[in-house]
C-alpha cells in the first residue's frame, strides 16, 4: 500500500490551468507545482500567465510555461491541448478555472435581472462553460494516456443554490444569472464527463464559496453572519481540495462535487 505523501505527488505530471494567472487560478497552480507538476498557465492577459508561469518556475523548480488564450475563440481552444503536448510532452491534469464573474466589466453583465443582456449571458456561457467542454473533448486522449488523468471544474455554490440579494444592497457588486447557471452547467457536465471518460479519465467539480478579496464591508459582514465557519473563504481553503481531486488521493473517486464554502450551503 502507497504511503499518502507517495499518493499526493505530482512528480513528473504535467497540470494545465485555465484562468491561471488569476486570484484562485495561481493559487492552485502552486499547489500543484508544490507537489511537483510542471504547470501551464493559461490566461486571457498575456502578462499575467507569464508573471505566474514565472513565479512557478522560481519558487518551485517546475517546468511552468505561459499560455495567452482567449477562451471565447473556439479554434484557439481546441488547439490548446496539443500545444501543450507539443511543449510538455504530455497532459495529466486539467483544472478549469477561468471564468465570468460577478465583478466582470461587461455591459449587461454586472447588472440589475432586468439590465443583464443576452449578449453578456452569450459571453459567460462561453468562457464559463462551453470552452470546459472543448478543452475535454480535445484533451481527451492524452489524459485516457496518461494513466493518471483528472479533470476538476471550478464550479461554485451558485451552481447549486440562488443567490440571496440581500446581501448586496448598499453596494455595487451583482450577482449575473449566467454566473450561477454556467456553474450548475458544469456540475452537470462534471458528471456527464465522469461516465464517458471512464474509466481512464477521473472527473469532479469543486464549488467554492465567497473568496475574501476586499469586498464592501457592509457585504462582507453580511456573509460572515451567513457562513457556519465565521468568515469569507481566501485561496489557500482551495488549494488542497484541488490537490486532492487532481492527485492519487483521490483515485477511486469521480463525478463528485467538493464543496468548499465553510457551510454556507449547510442550512
Amino acid at each position: 500500500m502507497r504511503s499518502l505523501k507517495d499518493m499526493m505527488s505530482l512528480q513528473g505530471r504535467v497540470a494545465l490551468i485555465t484562468g491561471g494567472g488569476g486570484h484562485i487560478g495561481s493559487a492552485l497552480s502552486e499547489g500543484l507545482a508544490e507537489l511537483g507538476a510542471a504547470v501551464v498557465v493559461l490566461d486571457c492577459v498575456r502578462e499575467a500567465c507569464e508573471r505566474a508561469a514565472g513565479r512557478l518556475h522560481a519558487d518551485y523548480g517546475v517546468a511552468a510555461v505561459p499560455l495567452a488564450v482567449d477562451l471565447a475563440d473556439e479554434a484557439a481552444v481546441r488547439a490548446v491541448p496539443r500545444l501543450v503536448l507539443d511543449r510538455l510532452g504530455r497532459l495529466d491534469i486539467l483544472v478549469h478555472c477561468a471564468g465570468w464573474v460577478g465583478t466582470t466589466e461587461s455591459p449587461g453583465w454586472a447588472a440589475p435581472f432586468e439590465r443583464q443582456t443576452v449578449a453578456a449571458w452569450d459571453a459567460a456561457m462561453r468562457v464559463n462553460l462551453t470552452s470546459a467542454f472543448i478543452l475535454a473533448q480535445e484533451a481527451r486522449q492524452a489524459l485516457a494516456e496518461s494513466g493518471h488523468g483528472s479533470v476538476v471544474l471550478i464550479a461554485s455554490i451558485y451552481g447549486r443554490v440562488g443567490p440571496d440579494m440581500r446581501l448586496y444592497e448598499g453596494t455595487p457588486m451583482a450577482n449575473p444569472a449566467a454566473y450561477g447557471v454556467s456553474k450548475a452547467g458544469l456540475l452537470q457536465l462534471t458528471r456527464y464527463l465522469a461516465t464517458v471518460l471512464a474509466p481512464q479519465v477521473r472527473v469532479n467539480a469543486m464549488s467554492p464559496g465567497g473568496v475574501w478579496r476586499g469586498q464592501p464591508q457592509a457585504f462582507h459582514e453580511r456573509y460572515r453572519q451567513r457562513t457556519p465557519l465565521g468568515r469569507m473563504a481566501t485561496e489557500e481553503d482551495l488549494k488542497g481540495a484541488v490537490a486532492y481531486l487532481a492527485s492519487d488521493l483521490s483515485a477511486y473517486v469521480t463525478g463528485q462535487e467538493l464543496v468548499v464554502d465553510g457551510g454556507w450551503t449547510a442550512w
